[in-house]
């Protein structure tokens, strides 16, 4: 692979799914600041703020090929949410959440900076969580602070303790970044994982 490629994103969840696929890359904060509209579609709401945050880099990285992602989540009210923030939140969206099913959507994007070409997709995954007492709650957030994710809890970790079951065709969108989607979405821009 001859041309940088760039992780639109200060996540380390993302950046570690990114190295799975064994590419050299490096990680930039993105320039744009995501905000959720509740009367857009959620897999149009992560597409268009994955796109924002790649694009957002095309003057600082010109000859680069820029991922970017975002992730949101349907509450029971069917709202669409973000990261928690703080402990209060995470514990609320927790609690929120026991016994019913939640789709998490997450939208990627493609954009060679070159060539002003993006593509962007996204990927949906369910997870159903078990009955939990409020005391399991606030010691699971008080051990993992899954502040900075969608849905108060880290798939990866502690989080999967949460879980009654879980459905999807890629759990590392879950994570953060839909490594199926973007295997197929890097190399329309010639960069092959394999």
């Amino acid at each position: 692979m001859s041309r940088s490629l760039v992780l639109a994103s200060t996540s380390p969840y993302r950046r570690e799914l990114l190295h799975q696929l064994g590419l050299p890359f490096f990680t930039a904060a993105p320039l744009y600041i995501e905000k959720i509209e509740q009367g857009v579609a959620p897999e149009l709401l992560v597409k268009h703020l994955a796109s924002r945050k790649a694009e957002s880099l095309i003057r600082h990285y010109p000859d680069a090929v820029i991922i970017g992602s975002d992730q949101v989540f349907i509450d029971p009210r069917k709202r669409i949410l973000g990261k928690p923030g703080n402990r209060a939140d995470a514990i609320r969206q927790l609690t929120a959440m026991v016994g019913h099913s939640h789709t998490f959507y997450t939208g990627v994007a493609v954009c060679d900076a070159a060539s002003g070409e993006t593509i962007t997709d996204f990927s949906a995954f369910t997870v159903t969580l078990r009955k939990l007492k409020p005391e399991q709650i606030a010691a699971y957030v008080d051990r993992e602070r899954p502040f900075d994710c969608a849905g108060s809890f880290r798939i990866e970790g502690l989080g999967i303790a949460l879980m009654e079951k879980m459905s999807g065709d890629d759990y590392t969108s879950l994570i953060g970044l839909p490594l199926i989607k973007l295997t197929g979405m890097l190399e329309h821009f010639g960069i092959q994982v394999l």
